[in-house]
């Protein structure tokens, strides 16, 4: 059988509409992103991957629909689930793997159909039981009406020691820029809420310290509170709410009712029914972050009405069947990312998707001096509320799984019958049907999916039992995922307990957060996963296929080597764009914004003959990574030491 990518796969339109997608990811496949993860690739790229798998020349369009029934696709590093997803919508059976927990459950939330309906009265009665326990403590009194009201969020300032005196550090004190030019902002003296051009009358602070922005410090001249734990490191500034009469947005400094609450939410803290010893942090290479500030726990991340927020979800869950259960608790899992005091406030200029600045924005733990408690259960749909959330992490998820649509690029008789540049791909269900081994996965059924969690270097897995394996590595040395996972992983934990194995061997880990010879470790495990892979692909016309970008030459060394030791030689390579250049954890970085495609196949099928670079191209992100592609087409087959492998990566990128 002809293996159409072996030889096509058209760039031009793989570029148009990843350029696209790079800039919101999430709109485009809802029903994969209801969990943090990272580093997600474009499904519009891994759909066209799959699409020049399909025999039919007349399934291959990328607007048609299906193509791969009967198929057997794996994904042993899936991460955020995109092969699984895309190759699901095709027809094919699909096999996911992957170490860390935290993909295998969102995999099984999303790709199990569950009745929307059934899943939207469950999240009512979950939000209505929650909100009756947790809003008290988020609740204000209208500055304008009068009358209680619910609070968005609230502003902190972080307390320092600057040039010897007390002071509370914030990251501006404008508070938000109307369209009209007009300003909020806070006097740095009192911390009363100005407006416009009022000026105050205040002649001194009384017991409280100056404000001061962030600018307006040195590094040098400023004192860490390290006393204290990090949530009480923070002073209340600011609590944004609506006035229930106007429904305008309006600021408020915090009076002496809305302390009391925070002060009564601290009194229950040492109530809650959580072991310091269930939530202590790990050492690693991003966890590394917080023990320089003494953070040595978890729980410590989040202020006290966030902690009695999660004891309230962990006491609702058990009432709810399985399925509910897991959408409920990755639900209330995500939300953490906002709905912790590592949240950044950026709300203060004209143009605002959101207020938040979500914690892990940088791929990083984040360290505000304007701290944003966010409330959880808000009534409205705010940014990074439940009732937010739930609206596009499950429900847009669930009807777009439905009904999958595509946008639409270059075709002019698709425009006329798209939806603001969309059209729906009849007939595919982003689903399938859970089995329990790959045996289960017969022609002639409806597509199926197998969940693995555990170290892809052993797959419980036949021999021969997959036709196609289609995924996108760890990036070498760069991304901790399984250290900043366990921000997540220790509260899933308490809310999910059965679900999953949570505790296991990181060190197992492609990319290992404990950086114990992080370089070693990688071609050693991607050595292991590449072995299992060759042992499981079918040995007539089994495919290999991954997306890989680096500029180090260890990670091209450790994928060259790892390769050759599993059998495998170089079919083709492509370069789609992948990276929106506008990303926060990339911007002002010499970032590549394109992937390498790279095909393989069992070596003794391979009668392509590749023809070593004279150099790679440093200075364009596209040629790079096709350059560097055809060098290790090149020296796949050739035999070089492993210490020659790497030297001679060094030497052609010696300048990146």
């Amino acid at each position: 059988m002809t293996i159409p990518l072996d030889t096509e796969f058209d760039t031009d339109f793989a570029n148009q509409i990843a350029q696209l997608e790079a800039y919101n990811k999430h709109h485009y496949r809802p029903n994969s992103y209801l969990h943090k993860w990272w580093a997600r690739r474009c499904g519009s790229t891994f759909r066209l991957i799959l699409k020049q798998l399909v025999a039919d020349e007349a399934q291959r369009d990328y607007y048609t629909p299906g193509g791969l029934a009967g198929h057997i696709i794996l994904d042993p590093m899936m991460g955020g689930g995109t092969t699984l997803h895309e190759a699901i919508r095709l027809g094919a059976h699909v096999i996911g793997a992957d170490l860390e927990p935290i993909p295998v459950l969102q995999a099984r939330a999303t790709l199990t159909q569950v009745n929307l309906a059934e899943l939207e009265r469950a999240y009512k009665k979950f939000y209505t039981e929650l909100r009756k326990a947790v809003s008290p403590y988020f609740q204000t009194t209208c500055p304008e009406s009068g009358l209680v009201t619910a609070v968005n969020y609230t502003l902190y300032g972080v307390q320092r020691i600057c040039n010897g005196r007390p002071v509370i550090v914030v990251d501006s004190l404008v508070l938000r820029v109307e369209p009209d030019g007009s300003t909020i902002r806070l006097c740095p003296t009192c911390h009363a809420v100005l407006l416009d051009t009022a000026v105050c009358t205040c002649t001194d602070g009384g017991d409280k310290p100056p404000l001061l922005e962030k600018s307006a410090i040195s590094h040098e001249d400023e004192v860490r509170d390290l006393e204290r734990p990090f949530y009480q490191r923070y002073v209340p500034l600011v609590l944004v709410t609506r006035c229930p009469r106007q429904k305008r947005l309006l600021f408020k400094s915090p009076d002496v009712a809305d302390l009391a609450l925070l002060a009564e939410a601290n009194a229950l803290r040492p109530s809650l029914p959580f072991d310091p010893a269930d939530f202590a942090i790990a050492p690693g290479r991003k966890s590394r972050q917080l023990t320089p500030r003494d953070i040595h726990n978890y729980l410590d991340l989040f202020s006290s009405r966030q902690l009695l927020y999660l004891h309230h979800a962990i006491q609702l869950l058990p009432q709810f069947e399985e399925k509910i259960r897991l959408n409920l608790g990755l639900l209330v899992s995500t939300s953490l990312e906002f709905n912790a005091m590592l949240c950044g406030y950026k709300g203060k200029n004209k143009r605002r998707a959101g207020a938040i600045r979500h914690t892990f924005s940088h791929h990083a733990y984040s360290f505000p001096y304007t701290a944003l408690e966010n409330n959880p259960v808000y009534p409205r749909q705010a940014s990074g509320t439940l009732q937010k959330l739930f609206q596009a992490r499950i429900r847009n998820g669930r009807l777009w799984a439905q009904k999958p649509r595509e946008r639409v690029v270059g075709s002019e008789k698709l425009k006329v019958k798209s939806e603001k540049g969309f059209v729906a791909i009849v007939g595919e269900t982003d689903g399938g049907v859970e089995v329990g081994s790959v045996r289960e996965m017969m022609p002639g059924r409806d597509p199926a999916f197998l969940l693995l969690q555990g170290s892809s270097t052993q797959l419980d897995l036949p021999d021969g039992s997959v036709d196609f394996i289609v995924t996108d590595p760890p990036y070498f040395d760069s991304v901790q995922y399984s250290d900043l996972a366990a921000f997540f992983r220790v509260w899933l934990e308490q809310l999910l307990p059965e679900a999953a194995t949570w505790r296991y061997d990181t060190q197992e880990s492609a990319v290992d957060p404990h950086q114990l010879d992080s370089e070693s470790r990688y071609t050693e495990l991607m050595s292991g996963i590449f072995a299992e892979c060759r042992r499981v692909l079918k040995a007539e016309n089994g495919r290999f296929i991954f997306t890989f970008h680096h500029w180090n030459p260890k990670g091209w060394a450790a994928l060259t080597v790892a390769l050759r030791q599993a059998g495998f030689a170089l079919v083709n390579r492509y370069v789609v764009h992948s990276e929106n250049p506008i990303s926060v954890h990339i911007t002002g970085m010499k970032a590549l914004l394109h992937d390498a495609i790279l095909v393989f196949a069992p070596v003794e099928s391979v009668d392509v003959v590749w023809q070593r670079p004279s150099q790679i191209n440093l200075s364009d992100s596209e040629q790079f990574c096709y350059d560097c592609g055809t060098l290790l087409g090149w020296m796949l087959p050739q035999d070089l030491a492993e210490t020659a492998v790497l030297d001679l990566w060094q030497e052609m990128l010696a300048d990146v």
